[in-house]
């Protein structure tokens, strides 16, 4: 078997992959993990959701694997040092929910801004436009592109930051947005999109510290992991009106459980990671794990062809009788 697909998949991107590869399509093996690590004997290629662990146990049941493909961003449940030790790479579509998360994100923003309203000069209690604001965008990731040119269609002035890019990175210029500083972007925003990929190092990022540059009747819309956020002081900030409202759409399990900081903040919308999931999306990401496995297997096939059309090293080379033997050529280039 070349390929296993353990996750609901396209149907007309599952039926190209299958036309140049040997198949099997079993999303219910996302259930039965023994039935599962006993069907990787012979798989090249693996295309799991998050919900199913791949780790080193299970590596060892596939001797011949060599590439896992997820069609979400995230790496959840996937031990990237165990497949790097076992040289497998893992396939994700970094850009293909990218569109779909920024499309989220400005709803998310328009709700947030209408249905969560502030007191105008008048004493009138009112709503607010993305339109004439400044957002700020914490996070270059593929996202943050179209992101800030559907803000700008808006009308608004968007700014950026990003911990691992120096404000001279060129990759600003590409993406469209003038970077400052954290606490700059904090104190001068109407809105905060968090986009930034997670790190261990970004734990708590958002600090009570931070929390007290923002501007006044703040909203902040996440779809980064929770831990991001030091949970105490995402509440103080929602409790005291410091933020007017908060939306994340990734949070770790047991954070609103009773008892923890944030449960039952009526500020706080949540929701399970829902933003990079649309239709269009997991087309996208279908068909660029389909081409990836199919590049990667095709190049593999090819290096096994040209090492089998290689004279054995441990067989004498027959040489002329006017010239010495010498090294066999070169195998062709894969």
């Amino acid at each position: 078997m070349d390929v296993l697909v353990v996750e609901a998949f396209d149907k007309d991107v599952l039926a190209w992959l299958s036309t140049r590869h040997v198949v099997h399509y079993a999303p219910e093996l996302a259930q039965r993990p023994l039935a599962f690590r006993d069907a990787l004997g012979g798989v090249r290629a693996l295309v799991v959701p998050p919900s199913v662990a791949l780790d080193g146990v299970a590596l060892r049941h596939a001797p011949h694997l060599s590439v896992v493909a997820r069609l979400s961003v995230g790496a959840e449940n996937i031990d990237l040092d165990a497949c790097a030790r076992a040289g497998i790479e893992v396939v994700r579509p970094a850009s293909a929910s990218a569109l779909a998360e920024a499309e989220f994100a400005v709803g998310a923003l328009l709700q947030l801004l209408r249905r969560v309203p502030i007191v105008s000069d008048e004493g009138l209690l009112v709503g607010r436009e993305i339109g004439g604001s400044t957002v700020g965008i914490v996070g270059l990731v593929p996202a943050s592109r179209p992101l800030a040119n559907l803000l700008a269609a808006f009308g608004a002035t968007v700014l950026g930051y990003d911990p691992a890019f120096h404000s001279s990175d060129a990759a600003w210029q590409r993406a469209g947005i003038p970077p400052v500083g954290l606490r700059e972007l904090l104190q001068g925003c109407e809105s905060v999109v968090v986009l930034l990929d997670f790190f261990p190092r970004y734990t708590g990022l958002f600090s009570e510290r931070l929390f007290e540059e923002c501007k006044a009747n703040m909203v902040l819309v996440s779809l980064g992991y929770s831990a991001l956020f030091d949970a105490r002081a995402l509440a103080r900030a929602l409790n005291s009106g410091k933020l007017a409202a908060a939306w994340l759409d990734s949070v770790e399990p047991g954070l609103l459980d009773g008892g923890k900081p944030l449960h039952r903040i009526d500020a706080l919308q949540v929701t399970p990671r829902v933003a990079a999931t649309t239709r269009e999306s997991r087309s996208r990401s279908a068909w660029a794990v389909a081409r990836r496995i199919d590049t990667l297997l095709q190049a593999a096939n090819q290096r096994g062809a040209a090492a089998l059309a290689t004279p054995s090293s441990d067989k004498p080379m027959q040489s002329r009788s006017d010239e010495p033997a010498g090294p066999a050529d070169e195998p062709p280039s894969a």
